[in-house]
């Protein structure tokens, strides 16, 4: 820490300090509590970040911040605003750190202004200011704040009540022990293993002991969001084994329970499937929305405006939260029947849950997007045609194929495609060449559905209907071989590609795009995926050769996607963000 003895000299001393550091303005009348500084100053997601009296600048955002502070340098010696003569600047802007923030976003720097709420930041001028500056300081407590700001602000009903209220005291406990989220992350992931491996062992003690460590694991879950913002240590890794460790707890958790059924002389690997590709269907219907309309212009949906009038009255957004079964809920739920009944009735409970949930979310999004007048950007058109995965097959059918007209042509084709895929699975004879033809349909419908930009109201429905067709097709030819561990082989595929499309989803979502075109082709696309195991089950029917094939398959996919998510995520280029996204 260094004093400035004027703009000059703090333009001086910022240009001495080498380039890879965080840099920070403070006024020295700064006034103001400890958190509300440390919200200023330390929040690694955003190049700038300003507070009244004090700014910081990321690396890259240095440059940009010393030619505001050269420009505004001689301005500010002679007391003229930085800002136009006719306006009013706010009063945290006739601060040095103020108008140099102000100059910022006039070159283009977005700078962060985070909420303070009842948090003091201020640079008091006279007595009359500095007095109530200091009943503030004195009126609130920022531990306590720091403490509340620490939990998700919209969370499932489960957490908010039976988790948060003690979990951000651990939160705190880890933050005062130096340790990190990525630490808790890592922790959570362990005790879900260990609490999956005591539910294979098909014992009454393993299922007790399992839906005990599950809900540990969940608590520690919700403990690394909140030590993340608690302590500001948000990070590119923390970012990537928040956004899939979720997912692989859940379903190894999945596979534990199949393993343990089958030692008590229960095979429920089919429902232990079917409940991962429906949860992972569901999950893409919420992703895909949302990556369509985020930006859209204009939304004027009657039935959003409904939404958020019942979001205004307490008990029903509860009830509403409740009934799409986020991951609280339904860990919860898991947990206790764990512990009380048998896997079988714990997979019943998770499809018929999950399906009523579907039910529910999928309706009102297609109501939302039946009745909106907005028009959608290019940017979510192709944030649709990165979720669909279409590989080389699909993408040459779109080449030489002429967009077909109509608002619900898209959604329609790739409908009719995972009708005719789906449907060959399940009802042409087992091993049959049709199964191979319906899929040789499907590519094509496949191409067509993407052969122009996903910007119709229902387009959104594109990437759910592909990832139905993929993992459903998998899961029946594998169920209807009859060849020994087929199934279990699929769930490791499904679990493959399942993961590479929500590390498609959480890239998107870091602004970074999707993943890059080689990764996709080489992987096939999700046509070409499909068409391939259809392929398999003909040529391979009835032998164990079918489940080796499939374990292949699902070791190559997790190779190639696992490396290259890797290096993705600890790159440089990956973005240090927090989850905060809807309900899981």
């Amino acid at each position: 820490m260094q004093t400035a003895a004027d703009a000059g000299d703090a333009a001086t001393l910022l240009a001495a300090v080498p380039a890879g550091r965080r840099v920070a303005l403070v006024d020295p009348r700064f006034v103001g509590h400890l958190h509300a500084l440390r919200l200023g100053l330390t929040d690694p997601r955003f190049p700038a970040v300003t507070v009244p009296g004090a700014l910081t600048a990321q690396p890259e955002a240095r440059g940009a911040l010393l030619r505001a502070l050269h420009r505004t340098t001689a301005a500010v010696g002679a007391g003229a605003p930085v800002v136009e003569p006719d306006a009013d600047p706010a009063p945290e802007d006739r601060t040095v750190p103020g108008r140099i923030a102000v100059a910022l976003e006039a070159e283009g720097t977005a700078v962060q202004r985070p909420a303070l709420g009842s948090l003091v930041a201020a640079v008091p001028t006279d007595p009359e200011q500095q007095a109530a500056a200091e009943a503030g300081l004195a009126s609130v407590d920022d531990e306590a704040v720091r403490l509340r700001n620490a939990v998700k602000a919209h969370d499932g009903f489960f957490t908010t009540y039976c988790i948060s209220p003690y979990s951000r005291y651990i939160a705190r406990w880890c933050a005062r022990r130096n340790l990190t989220p990525n630490q808790v992350t890592t922790a959570s992931l362990i005790t879900a293993l260990i609490a999956a491996g005591s539910a294979a062992t098909g014992t009454r003690g393993g299922y007790v002991a399992a839906g005990i460590l599950l809900l540990v694991s969940f608590v520690l879950d919700c403990t690394d969001g909140q030590l993340a913002r608690y302590s500001l240590q948000y990070s590119t890794m923390g970012a990537w084994l928040d956004a899939t460790f979720d997912r692989a707890k859940e379903y190894a958790y999945y596979a534990g329970l199949a393993i343990g059924a089958v030692r008590g002389g229960d095979d429920v690997w089919t429902l232990a499937l079917g409940a991962m590709v429906l949860q992972a269907c569901r999950h893409v219907v919420d992703f895909s929305f949302n990556e369509a309309n985020h930006d859209a212009v204009a939304n004027t949906s009657p039935t959003a405006a409904l939404s958020d009038k019942l979001d205004n009255v307490g008990w029903t957004v509860w009830v509403r939260r409740m009934i799409v079964l986020p991951i609280g809920e339904r860990w919860a739920m898991i947990a206790v029947l764990t512990a009380l009944t048998t896997p079988r009735i714990v997979f019943y409970a998770l499809l018929v849950g999950c399906s009523l949930a579907a039910c529910y979310t999928t309706a009102g999004r297609l109501l939302r997007s039946l009745t909106r007048r907005a028009s959608r950007t290019d940017r979510a058109a192709q944030a649709l045609a990165d979720l669909a995965d279409s590989g080389p097959l699909a993408r040459a059918v779109a080449k030489v194929a002429p967009g077909l007209p109509g608002a619900f042509t898209a959604p329609a084709v790739a409908l009719l495609g995972t009708l005719v895929m789906i449907g060959g699975a399940l009802f042409l004879p087992y091993g049959s060449p049709l199964t191979v033809a319906a899929a040789a349909v499907y590519v094509v419908l496949s191409g067509l559905a993407v052969a122009r930009p996903l910007k119709g109201a229902l387009d959104w429905l594109v990437p759910p209907f592909f990832r139905a067709a993929e993992y459903v097709t998998i899961l029946v030819l594998a169920a209807r071989s009859d060849v020994p561990h087929a199934v279990p082989a699929a769930f490791g595929l499904v679990s493959a590609v399942a993961y590479h499309h929500y590390d498609t989803v959480y890239r998107i979502r870091g602004g970074t795009g999707a993943p890059p075109q080689w990764l996709v082709r080489t992987i096939g696309g999700h046509e070409g995926r499909t068409a391939l195991v259809a392929v398999l089950a003909a040529v391979l029917t009835h032998t164990s050769g079918f489940t080796t094939a499939l374990t292949a398959l699902a070791v190559a996919v997790a190779l190639v996607v696992l490396v290259e998510s890797i290096r993705f995520w600890v790159s440089s280029s990956a973005p240090a963000v927090h989850d905060e996204g809807e309900l899981a």
